[in-house]
């Protein structure tokens, strides 16, 4: 689903989802069924823990006689929700109990939805549309698998358990596009691929968390981009003077007339004027005013 599509598109993303999230669902229902789980039991780890993949989990680690193994590891796996409460946390609104709801529906599948639309009201209704529709879904799939028994089956074998990660990584796609998202999400990966068979489940998603470390490395400065020139303007203004050549002159300096030109005339404080050379009088011009001697 790309960010900023219409909510028929929603919709359908949604619906989608949620039919794989039903079979699923019915899938939990069977297989805690088979492990000896109370009915009551099985509803209420849908409906009140509403932890998908850790309810499996739950119910494999209690079969064997380890509840509170299947606690510390629902913890675990689920740890995850933190960095989404951190990513979404304002589409719940600001009710205490709108939070609390919120927070007992945020999924992958949820936060994927929601962090795919642009930020306001496109992604508070994402999130909430995708919340309760699914929270429905997995609900009606465990009472579907806990009333057909062992006829639900294994969802590996129907290809179901690939269903919910190619969903994820169709919906964060378009994320991808931004050059520090995709390079926080390559490393995220490799972290959690490399520890996975290392490391208790749940782990390597807290791990991957180690990708958000590329935000704070240096980086490299762009070369300022050089300003576009007109050149029919360069033209008009004609060519640049030399390095250290100016055009304006110079205070108490007056410049040397060119040779063949008259020295042009200063008036003087009477009448007539005195010409110039140089910027010096004439030593053989006469001077208006000032007869001359004749002795």
């Amino acid at each position: 689903m790309r960010s900023g599509t219409g909510g028929a598109a929603m919709r359908r993303d949604v619906a989608a989802i949620a039919a794989a999230m039903i079979a699923v669902g019915a899938s939990f229902g069977a297989i805690a069924v088979g492990a000896g789980i109370p009915v009551w039991a099985i509803v209420a780890l849908s409906s009140i823990v509403y932890a998908g993949g850790a309810q499996f989990m739950a119910v494999g680690l209690i079969a064997a006689g380890s509840p509170f193994a299947a606690v510390f590891a629902g913890l675990l796996l689920n740890a995850r929700h933190l960095p989404f409460g951190l990513a979404i946390g304002d589409v719940f609104g600001g009710r205490w109990s709108r939070r609390v709801l919120g927070s007992h529906l945020m999924t992958d599948e949820a936060t994927a939805f929601s962090l795919a639309q642009p930020e306001g009201e496109a992604r508070r209704r994402a999130f909430w549309l995708a919340g309760i529709v699914l929270f429905l879904a997995w609900n009606v799939g465990t009472i579907v698998g806990v009333l057909l028994g062992g006829a639900a089956g294994d969802p590996a074998a129907l290809g179901l358990d690939a269903a919910f990660p190619a969903g994820l990584i169709a919906l964060i796609l378009p994320a991808l596009r931004d050059r520090d998202t995709r390079r926080v999400a390559l490393l995220g990966a490799l972290v959690a691929v490399v520890t996975t068979p290392l490391l208790p489940a749940g782990l390597p998603v807290l791990l991957a968390l180690t990708g958000l470390t590329v935000l704070f490395l240096p980086r490299r400065r762009e070369p300022a981009p050089v300003p576009a020139t007109d050149p029919a303007a360069e033209s008009a203004a004609g060519p640049e003077p030399p390095a250290g050549s100016t055009s304006e002159p110079v205070a108490g300096h007056t410049p040397e007339p060119s040779a063949g030109h008259a020295p042009e005339p200063v008036a003087g404080p009477a009448s007539g004027a005195v010409p110039r050379t140089g910027g010096r009088v004439a030593a053989d011009a006469p001077v208006p005013g000032r007869e001359e001697s004749t002795c």
